[in-house]
Parts: C-alpha cells; sequence; structure tokens
C-alpha cells in the first residue's frame, strides 16, 4: 500500500470514528453541530431509521437510489496493472446526482487503485452529499470475488460436494476478500435449476433439484452475509448483501436459448421454480429478476411473480433489481411496451430498481411522477426496501474499506477450505474393473488431451486469473514429486478444432506407459474474451445444439482406447457431456465440472488415491441432446422405456422410446462412486403415521465395508404415492455427508418437515395430501433402503 493511500485510509478512519452530518432540508444536524436525525443515530431501530429518512429525501434523491451507477464514472480501469490514484470529480458528483444508490465496481485492477477509488466515492456521499446516504458497491462472487479474488469452482461443481457446511464456509471466504476492500453487494448466488441442458448458464447453477438449490443456496447466502462490518450498529444484520438471482425459471428457456421464453403453468412454477428462492433468499438482501419472460409475462413486469409471490406469499423485505439491461428489453425484446417510459413505470409498480446496461429508463421516473403517470407510493416503496437492505449492512456507519484489506487475499486458510471443496466435487462416475485409483508404483503413467495442460475456469471470472489455476498436469507433477512415475503428455488435439496431427504424439504417449488419462470436455472464458466473442462451449450466451464433445475430442479417445491400455477419461466441463460410447468403454469416468485455483491438484489426489473421490452428480448425464430432459424428478408416466440401441458394428436394434437411444440418462443425478463399499441398514422411522403438518423423523445405520476412510452422501427421496394432482416419481427430502473410516458405521438421523412431501393443490394452495408415501435412500436411480409412512387428514 502506498504513502499516500495509507495517510488517505487513515484519515478517513479517524473522521469516521465521529459522526459527520451533512446539511439536509429541514436544517438538522449541520456539520458540527444541531439534533442528531434519527435516520442517523445507529442506536435507533432499522424501521425508525427509514421512516425518518425517506420523508426528508426529495423526489430526484429517492430516483437515484433506484439506478445503479457505475465507478468508472470517477476512475479510469482501462489499464488494470495501473496505481494511479486520482479521479474526476464532476465525473465522481455528476454519477451520484443521478444514479448514486448502487455503483457497478466489478473491474480488474490493482487493490490499491481500487480501494482509493471505493474511498473517494463512499466519502463523497457520506460527507459532501446532502443527506450523507451511503452506496451498494457491486461485483460478482458466484465463485469467488471477481476483483483479483480466489476462483472457487463454478457453483454446478460446488453442488457436487452435497457439503452445506463447508459452502457456506467457502462463500465466507468469499465475503472476506471483498469485505476489505469496500465492496458490500455481491452478484450470487445463482438459483437457476440446471434442467435444459443446452442453456449455456447451466454451469452457474447448483444443478437440476429445487432442494439441493435451495440447501446450497441458503449455505451461500449464510456464507455470504453472516456477521458484521467493522465498526457499524448494534442493528446491523449483515456483512455483505447477497444477491439471489435471476428469479424465477430463468434457467430453462425453450431450445435452451438464452434469454428465451420459459413455458409453464402456475404448479410447475410453484412446485418447482420458486421453492429455491423461498428456502434460501427470504433473509438475502438483495434478489434479482430474470431476463426471460415465463408463459407470456416478463419476470421484470411480473405483477403476479414479483408482488403476488415475491412480496406476498414469501414475505420478501428487502431490494430486488433489474438485471443489466432488462428493462429496456420490455420494449425492444419481449415487445410489451411501447418506449423507455412505459418500461420503467412497468418495472418500478414491481418495486424493483433498475440495473445499468441499458438506456437508463428510470432517468425518466422523476417527469412521470410530476406528470401523473407513476404514482409517488411506487418509488417511495421500493426506495424504503433499498434503504432495508443499507440499515441492515451498516453503511451509514461504516461504508469504507479497511485498511489491512491485504490480509484476507488469498490467505492460507481460504486456500485449504478451496482445496478440501475441490476434492469433494470430483465425481468418480465409473470405474470398471476398479481401474482407479491409480498406482504409484506403476512405470509411467500417459496424461493426454486438449484440457490436460490448461486451466478451464467457468464464466463470471477476471481477465488473467488463470494465472492462479493449475492444470491437471500440474496436479500430476505435484502428486508425483517423491514417486518415480514417468508422466507422458501430450495434448492430442485442440479443443475446438478436428485436426488430428497431434493423434502420433498421444498414442504413442499412450503406449510406452501403463495407464492413460485423458482429458476433454467443454470451455468456457472470462468475462471479457467470452463478451468478445472468442469460442466457447458454455457461458452467458453460448448455448448448444449438441451436448457431445466438440471437434477431435472424441476420435482422440477412441484412438488412446484402441492402444489396449487402460484408458481414464475426465470430463473438465460446464455441464454434463453426452457421450455414450466412452460411458460404454472407457475404464473410467471421472467429472470435474469446472474446478477452482487448486482443481489440477485435487484431480491428481482422486486419480492416484490420495484423496477417496465423496462428489455426487449434481445434474444427470443425459444419452444425447435428443434425450432431453434427463433430469431425475420427472412426473410420474412421463418417461416410458422401451429403448434400442446401435451396437458397436453398426447394426441397428430398434425400439420405441426411443428408436435407437434411450431416455435414462448414462448417470442420474446423485450418483458417485467411491474407492470404498457401503451398506445400510436399520432404517427406522419414528412414526409411521404422522398428523397433519407433523415431520417425518427417521435414522439409518451407514457402514464403510471398505478397506479404506471415505466420505458417503446419505440421500433421503420421498414418493407422495396416489395424489390429485400428478407429481414427481420422486424428489430429494434431505441428505447428509459422513466421513467414516474402513468398518466404521454411524447411526444419521433426518427430520424432514411436512413441506418437503406437500404439492401445489388443484386450489393452488401448497398443502400435504392424506395419503401413504415410500421413503428411500440411495442416489436417484437406486435403492438401498426403504420404508413407508401415512399422512393423516
Amino acid at each position: 500500500m502506498s504513502q499516500i493511500l495509507s495517510l488517505l485510509l487513515l484519515g478517513l478512519f479517524a473522521t469516521t470514528s465521529t459522526q459527520v452530518y451533512a446539511q439536509d432540508s429541514d436544517g438538522d444536524a449541520a456539520r458540527g453541530g444541531g439534533s442528531v436525525p434519527t435516520y442517523k443515530n445507529p442506536k435507533a431501530s432499522i424501521e425508525a431509521r427509514i421512516a425518518d429518512l425517506l420523508p426528508r429525501m426529495t423526489l430526484e434523491e429517492k430516483v437515484a437510489q433506484l439506478i445503479q451507477g457505475d465507478m468508472g464514472g470517477w476512475m479510469n480501469f482501462a489499464d488494470p496493472l495501473d496505481s494511479t490514484l486520482t479521479h474526476n470529480q464532476t465525473g465522481l458528483e455528476e454519477m451520484m446526482r443521478l444514479k448514486g444508490g448502487s455503483i457497478w465496481a466489478g473491474y480488474s485492477s490493482t487493490f490499491e487503485k481500487f480501494v482509493y477509488g471505493v474511498t473517494v466515492g463512499q466519502k463523497y456521499l457520506l460527507e459532501k452529499s446532502r443527506l450523507g446516504i451511503p452506496a451498494f458497491i457491486q461485483s460478482e462472487g458466484l465463485h469467488g470475488f471477481t476483483n483479483n479474488g480466489t476462483i472457487w469452482p463454478s457453483p454446478v461443481a460446488l453442488a457436487c460436494s452435497f457439503n452445506r457446511d463447508l459452502l457456506q464456509a467457502g462463500a465466507k471466504t468469499i465475503s472476506d476478500e471483498a469485505e476489505g476492500v469496500g465492496i458490500n453487494h455481491l452478484f450470487a448466488p445463482v438459483l437457476d435449476l440446471g434442467r435444459e441442458l443446452r442453456f449455456g448458464r447451466v454451469e452457474e447453477g447448483f444443478g437440476e433439484d429445487p432442494y439441493l438449490t435451495g440447501e446450497m443456496g441458503k449455505a451461500f447466502v449464510t456464507g455470504l452475509q453472516s456477521g458484521a462490518r467493522r465498526n457499524t450498529s448494534s442493528t446491523a444484520k449483515a456483512r455483505m448483501a447477497s444477491t439471489c438471482k435471476h428469479f424465477a425459471a430463468f434457467g430453462s428457456p425453450q431450445g435452451g436459448l438464452n434469454l428465451g421464453q420459459v413455458s409453464g403453468g402456475e404448479r410447475e412454477l410453484q412446485t418447482t421454480y420458486v421453492r429455491p428462492f423461498a428456502k434460501a433468499c427470504k433473509d438475502s438482501l438483495s434478489i434479482m429478476t430474470a431476463y426471460s419472460s415465463y408463459d407470456g409475462i416478463p419476470a421484470v413486469s411480473n405483477k403476479h411473480l414479483l408482488t403476488d409471490i415475491l412480496r406476498n406469499q414469501i414475505g420478501y423485505n428487502y431490494w430486488v433489481t433489474s438485471d443489466a439491461g432488462a428493462v429496456d428489453l420490455l420494449h425492444s425484446f419481449h415487445q410489451v411496451s411501447s418506449g423507455r417510459e412505459q418500461d420503467a413505470k412497468l418495472a418500478v409498480e414491481n418495486y424493483s430498481g433498475e440495473m445499468g446496461g441499458g438506456t437508463y429508463t428510470y432517468l425518466t421516473l422523476v417527469d412521470q411522477v410530476k406528470n401523473g403517470k407513476v404514482d409517488i407510493k411506487y418509488i417511495n416503496k421500493t426506495v424504503e426496501y433499498i434503504l432495508r437492505a443499507k440499515f441492515s449492512l451498516g453503511l451509514f456507519e461504516n461504508p469504507y474499506p479497511y485498511a489491512d484489506y491485504a490480509k484476507t487475499i488469498r490467505s492460507a486458510s481460504t486456500k485449504a477450505k478451496l482445496l478440501e471443496m475441490e476434492r469433494e466435487t470430483i465425481v468418480l462416475l465409473d470405474n470398471k474393473s476398479k481401474t482407479l485409483p491409480i498406482s504409484k508404483s506403476i512405470r509411467s503413467v500417459a496424461l493426454i488431451g486438449p484440457s490436460a495442460n490448461k486451466v478451464i475456469f467457468g464464466d463470471y471470472t477476471f481477465h488473467g486469473a488463470d494465472k492462479w489455476g493449475t492444470t491437471p498436469l500440474d496436479g500430476f507433477k505435484k502428486v508425483l514429486a517423491n514417486t518415480s512415475v514417468k508422466i507422458n503428455y501430450a495434448k492430442g488435439c485442440e479443443l475446438w478444432s478436428h485436426e488430428e496431427t497431434g493423434f502420433a504424439e498421444a498414442v504413442s504417449a499412450a503406449q510406452s506407459s501403463d495407464v492413460a488419462v485423458v482429458v476433454v470436455g467443454t470451455w468456457s472464458r472470462d468475462q471479457n474474451e467470452l463478451w468478445q466473442g472468442l469460442n466457447a462451449t458454455t457461458g452467458e450466451h453460448v448455448d448448444v445444439a449438441d451436448l457431445g464433445l466438440v471437434g477431435a475430442q472424441l476420435p482422440l479417445v477412441k484412438a488412446i482406447k484402441a492402444t489396449g491400455k487402460p484408458t481414464v477419461v475426465v470430463f473438465v466441463s460446464g455441464k454434463p457431456v453426452a457421450e455414450p460410447w466412452i460411458a460404454e468403454h472407457a475404464d473410467a469416468v471421472v467429472s470435474q465440472f469446472y474446478p477452482g485455483e487448486l482443481g489440477g491438484i485435487a484431480l491428481a489426489e482422486v486419480l492416484f488415491g490420495d484423496v477417496n473421490p465423496s462428489g455426487k452428480t449434481s445434474v444427470s448425464w443425459p444419452r444425447s441432446v435428443g434425450t432431453l430432459p434427463a433430469f431425475y424428478n420427472y412426473l410420474k408416466g412421463s418417461r416410458p422405456v422401451d429403448p434400442g440401441y446401435i451396437a458397436d458394428d453398426g447394426s441397428l436394434h430398434f425400439g420405441h422410446q426411443y428408436v435407437l437411444s434411450s431416455p435414462v440418462p448414462l448417470w442420474s443425478f446423485g450418483h458417485g462412486l467411491s474407492y470404498t463399499t457401503w451398506s445400510y441398514s436399520g432404517l427406522t422411522l419414528a412414526k409411521q403415521n404422522l398428523g397433519a403438518g407433523e415431520p417425518l423423523k427417521l435414522s439409518v445405520t451407514v457402514k464403510n465395508t471398505g478397506t479404506v476412510a471415505g466420505k458417503e452422501v446419505v440421500q433421503i427421496y420421498v414418493t407422495d404415492v396416489l395424489s390429485s394432482v400428478v407429481v414427481p416419481v420422486r424428489n430429494l427430502v434431505g441428505f447428509s455427508k459422513v466421513e467414516l473410516a474402513a468398518g466404521a458405521s454411524a447411526k444419521v438421523d433426518f427430520t424432514i418437515p411436512a413441506t418437503e412431501f406437500g404439492l401445489w393443490s388443484m386450489d393452488n394452495k401448497w398443502i400435504v395430501e392424506p395419503g401413504l408415501f415410500t421413503v428411500t435412500i440411495g442416489p436417484s436411480d437406486q435403492v438401498f433402503a426403504n420404508s413407508t409412512f401415512t399422512v393423516t387428514s
């Protein structure tokens, strides 16, 4: 930290240790004298502070709270390595006058310069603006703090851990890094469901299941928000504002196309898409709406979604914002509005703010209110929501960066948690003849493939982040450093080319080795490259018509398998890869959804047995794009099976569902193998007859019957046997991850709320119907133990 910045921050903290008041319209508390208005009293309740501040605000000040500004308005971040501590004062004042409620700050910059920019911005607002209202300072935090912070695995990978506590601890480290440099609002987590696998953003969510998504989302929100910022009021209840997005149903667009319509009815909306938000986000200090329409109504202007469900049904009481440029889409894309004024009116009347990225339609609101086109009550209520979030963070007392911010960036404890998570996200999909783990006593191993020496993070990472990553080759070198095993590396082909000129070298590497590991899959880009149009097969606005491997990757796998050497295929990907040939012929198959910075090390540890894999896939793996959807919890009767197939010799074996394929996934949700074995026994229900609203209490004993220690995810599924409406064949209602030494066993207890086995009735209510239910233990496609219970009326 430069001496200039150090002095600036020291002076700032000295200033903020005492009350500094800006002059308001009533003449209260002029700087250095007068009575303290309630909204500036840190001992007053949040509601009292809101009630005091809101009437003091002019219409223009209220509207400015609703529009996202940009830190680029007063800082020049064109060169991410530049550390010049200067700013544009005119730009600063104009930005805060019109768009001072929230400030986008997702820039790659030196921390020194970034902290300076945040400091001058907040200092201006608190000390020079009329009412001294601090700003949200915003960035991305989907799987790590994107402003040069630590990169974690993509959320679809994080969900494979089935480890709430570890995810919560990981999310806490993201806030640790962001909070110190002055960020107080992160755009995460994503609760879109990965049920339409052609969609480019599958990697951003926690998989296909509403229950798992809700549980992991809640852990993430809790990890980001829990605690308090330094030197804040006693009523502050969070250190960081999380942002649950995208409300709602955004992840299932028709055709898998970005921004495409989502078709469905009220039952599907309530049963599938709303429930993760209701579970995870009631206490999240912000929610972001979706770009898409649901049942023909754009989410950003959907009264039923944003008012009836979110505000009234769920009881959400904090800040809601649109996605970037989404309000403009009401006229330019959805064509349900005549122009910018109507765009703004439709959105604000559902109590939402406007993110940047468009034409700033909310700048029309001042005139619309004055002309009687928009009722001021909508402005007032929406401002109330953002003020509640800001008071909950304690920003009026201390919105500033911390002088010791560097201590929390890439700390040793963060890296330790990261490596633990990297290990738990890896899923062993298949392991024929116990090919894995690979012995460290072999002479040599071939490491082959276009992803074998490449850092591939998911989207929403900063430019240059890959310098912190580890490749599979890096991991092999580290894990095998003290052995005599030789690594024969060959790239084989590019991810994005049909060119096979590298095959000969790859085949030779395999022939010279005892085992071959082939690393293939999909790829994404950092946000700069993605929006520049560089090629990718996953990420925002990158949608696919085929879920198979691109280019020469499958022929490369076949060429290596043809050598006769044991062949392990590793998919490094942002979504399931549909390759039945690999599932059938590879000796072992491993899934590593996009990892974080230590992914290469964790992968090598798993392959060579230093770590026993414990991940369970958060998304089902289809046989082809034509067999979609592949999610496990389809409605009863919706997946008849009479498969056909094409044999290796090309002969055709005809069926009906499908004629030459099967709707049954290659690997279903919750599947994941281990290097040890497990048995289940003693499934016991506390009561087999439950009264209305009574929770299901059960226990089951799991035993490690193998020879190595391991972690097992105990999964609980429930089926409503006879119901008034068609319900899923089964629903995940509980899970717990247990660690056991070889030969050890443990009794695992569950208490499952009755709402988890309810349904959306024909009367449009969430109810638990009386009748018989089955409960099963195991992944979604297997039964290790089962029982029944009855709900009485």
